[in-house]
């Protein structure tokens, strides 16, 4: 269990223990910790190690924390929280989430291999990543410090089709995952919300507890779990929202952030649009905040780089091996299925954002920084994401593009990961999550700069935060994540209600749910009242962009 410090869980040793599998990334402990990038570097070795499960102490003050955080990075009692470094798990859910999954991991291990030159375990690595002395049997066998013996990821990974996960396992990766930290199922979901919320949700929930309470107890100060899924299908949207409502019970303190890839119009489950809206009421109601991606953005950006790439412009050229490109080095025709490129941009997501968490900066922002400034109001938890450079994606080599024009772009309407124009939109706030060599002062001024076209709400005409992280993400200079609360999200929940009622109106494939034991029409009459009271929310917001700002008299010093 954890410690009612939002953001915080802590352990201790524990007098139980079972087997666990291990993994050797021999790749990562030769001295200059250079992993090949054109393989995944992972060679294992393995062996038993026990598992910690135990109650940790309460927290007797938090002024003890906030006195000791001051003192830097040391061990303390146990029981007590680390004084520095947090960890988070990710729990990858369905098909899609499970590929995005992989693909991120994949990344990270470049990420960290490219940083950490003397392959040491430090505090960076450990956000994700567990390191195991495979020769140690027991819990004894966890190592919090020096050379990286064995790595594990902080992962979860579940699905109700064995074949995504068998592939991961079958994969380059397949040692970075604990086969006890896995939850397959034989027969699906078969694209239905009903079937993975109620049926898989019942039968797997200790199954899923189980899992859950195992990662949070090998880490030292649980902040966040990452949710991966889709909103589209039946295990990502059905049982990526029950594990919701799971992780608020049983871990309240601890933050969820959930990346939902919504689908496009063009979708080939026709059920979708039931999954999406019944999923989107868990969302509502158990998410601390939701980056919403779109299927038809990512598929738009991905066209983009082709359209560079292909055309010849500045220069660019495909690098050998590239994620954007096949096994055999011929760039794969994007008309077809580029999941591969798309799960990409996700994870390039993913890593941007927890990259000031994880490693040094002139101005970090932590997880925790982002839900208490970006969501104001507790269901408008929606942050609208972009990324730029797009060409950072797809690794491909480009001449560097002008600061200045890197921050323009994370606000122009081709960068959004969702279908979305938030300069034509009401801003609640914004964050601008920069890597690399950037100053402060170039930070500044392209918020001053840009400031005057976007529109703030009146309450919150200074809603930025900005973070500065030192290290660039692999092969290029510098990146930019912008995460906007704003209300350009609307129009997606518009066009779902609409598709929505299109199919109920007909009650068609309405039996398919109905004949599911706990799954009643009001099931959908409530969720998709729920959706339209969050469009209304943002309806009322739109509502005050014309109203004048008003100029609030300062304090005047008395001399």
């Amino acid at each position: 269990m954890l410690t009612r410090q939002r953001g915080l869980a802590v352990r201790r040793p524990s007098r139980y223990g079972n087997g666990e599998t291990q993994v050797h990334l021999r790749g990562l402990l030769t001295e200059n910790l250079n992993l090949n990038l054109e393989r995944s570097g992972a060679t294992a070795a393995t062996c038993g190690s026990g598992v910690t499960y135990g109650r940790p102490a309460p927290l007797e003050s938090a002024r003890w924390w906030a006195r000791n955080t001051e003192a830097g990075a040391g061990s303390g009692p146990v029981g007590w929280p680390c004084r520095s470094m947090t960890q988070s798990v990710v729990v990858q859910v369905g098909q899609c989430g499970n590929q995005i999954g992989c693909c991120f991991w994949d990344l990270a291990l470049r990420e960290h291999a490219a940083v950490n030159k003397k392959g040491i375990y430090d505090e960076a690595i450990s956000s994700f990543f567990r390191n195991v002395d495979t020769r140690v049997v027991g819990d004894g066998g966890t190592i919090s410090k020096g050379k990286i013996c064995s790595l594990k990821a902080r992962a979860v990974l579940i699905d109700m089709e064995e074949g995504v996960v068998n592939e991961i396992l079958q994969g380059p990766l397949r040692d970075v995952f604990d086969s006890k930290q896995l939850i397959t199922d034989i027969s699906g979901s078969g694209n239905n919300w009903a079937v993975g919320h109620k049926v898989f949700g019942s039968l797997y929930q200790e199954k899923i507890l189980e899992k859950l309470r195992k990662s949070a107890e090998h880490c030292d100060c649980l902040q966040c779990f990452f949710i991966i899924h889709s909103m589209g299908g039946g295990t990502g949207s059905g049982l990526g929202t029950f594990l919701l409502k799971v992780l608020e019970d049983e871990f309240p303190e601890v933050y969820r952030f959930v990346t939902s890839i919504y689908p496009s119009g063009e979708d080939d489950v026709i059920t979708s649009p039931y999954n999406s809206i019944l999923a989107m009421k868990e969302l509502n109601e158990h998410a601390d905040c939701v980056l919403p991606i779109d299927n038809q953005s990512l598929f738009d950006i991905i066209s983009k780089i082709d359209l560079m790439v292909n055309s010849g412009k500045l220069g660019a050229a495909i690098k050998p091996k590239s994620l954007v490109t096949s096994s055999t080095g011929v760039f794969k025709n994007r008309q077809e299925k580029p999941f591969d490129a798309m799960n990409n941009i996700v994870a390039n997501l993913l890593l941007n954002l927890t990259s000031s968490s994880r490693f040094e900066g002139s101005l970090n922002m932590d997880l925790n920084e982002i839900s208490m400034n970006l969501v104001p109001f507790p269901q408008l938890h929606y942050l609208v994401s972009s990324l730029t450079p797009l060409y950072t994606l797809a690794d491909v080599n480009i001449p560097p593009r002008r600061l200045d024009q890197m921050f323009s772009d994370a606000f122009s309407r081709d960068h959004q990961l969702i279908r979305a124009d938030p300069r034509h939109s009401l801003y609640l706030a914004c964050a601008l999550m920069v890597r690399g060599n950037v100053q402060i002062s170039d930070l500044r001024r392209n918020i001053e700069r840009l400031k005057p076209s976007l529109q703030f709400v009146s309450w919150n005409q200074e809603g930025w935060k900005t973070s500065l992280c030192s290290v660039p993400p692999v092969g290029h200079s510098h990146s930019l994540l912008a995460l906007a609360n704003n209300t350009c999200v609307k129009p997606t929940f518009i066009e779902l209600r609409e598709r929505f009622l299109r199919l109920y109106k007909k009650k068609a494939h309405l039996h398919h749910y109905l004949q599911i034991e706990g799954m009643e029409e009001s099931c959908f009459t409530e969720a998709v009242s729920s959706l339209s009271a969050l469009i209304q929310e943002y309806n009322q917001l739109d509502a005050t962009k014309s109203m004048p700002v008003e100029d609030l008299p300062r304090l005047n010093v008395a001399m």
